[in-house]
């Protein structure tokens, strides 16, 4: 009798996942990697969040991320348009500050359809290892050939100590 129960129970629980499964189809991407970027010679932080395509998406869709700002403040928002061919998607935030080791900031990314339709929302975090003060407050070198900064480098020689970044608020 007890064996009856329990292979009727566990049909119901393969009932009751089959029911909760969505009727869309599956999810077009997943999440493969989320991490901090920090350039230490142009001095800025941002976001960086990886996804990969599983199934196809319209021609027109598009990707929205919504960053939490550790600054606080209004989110960060990104739009970037889904190509059809692409395989990958890398999604980076705008310059952030304020990031601080160990705590979890919320992003929260969209993928809508070409009418603006909701085809799938994934919500995640990202926590850093180090604190944004392990940047220097000013970029170490400027231009497109990595010129050494003058600002920070005065006659072309490298400061005893550099000043590090500091969070405004």
């Amino acid at each position: 009798m007890t064996r009856t129960i329990a292979i009727l129970a566990a049909m119901m629980a393969l009932l009751l996942m089959a029911g909760c499964q969505r009727e869309t189809g599956p999810d077009p991407l997943k999440l493969t990697g989320k991490m901090f970027v920090f350039n230490y010679r142009l001095a800025y932080a941002t976001y960086m969040i990886t996804l990969s395509k599983l199934e196809p998406v319209p021609e027109g869709s598009i990707v929205v991320a919504t960053f939490e700002n550790p600054a606080g403040g209004e989110p960060l928002t990104l739009t970037r348009k889904l190509f059809p061919k692409l395989e990958k998607v890398v999604l980076e935030s705008p310059d952030i500050t304020c990031v601080k080791k160990e705590k979890p900031y919320a992003v929260t990314i969209e993928v809508k359809g070409p009418a603006g339709q909701a085809l799938q929302t994934l919500e995640t975090t990202v926590t850093s290892d180090i604190d944004q003060d392990m940047l220097p407050a000013k970029a170490l070198v400027d231009g497109p050939a990595y010129d050494k900064n003058p600002a920070v480098f005065r006659d072309g020689k490298a400061p005893a100590h550099f000043e590090t970044a500091k969070c405004p608020t």
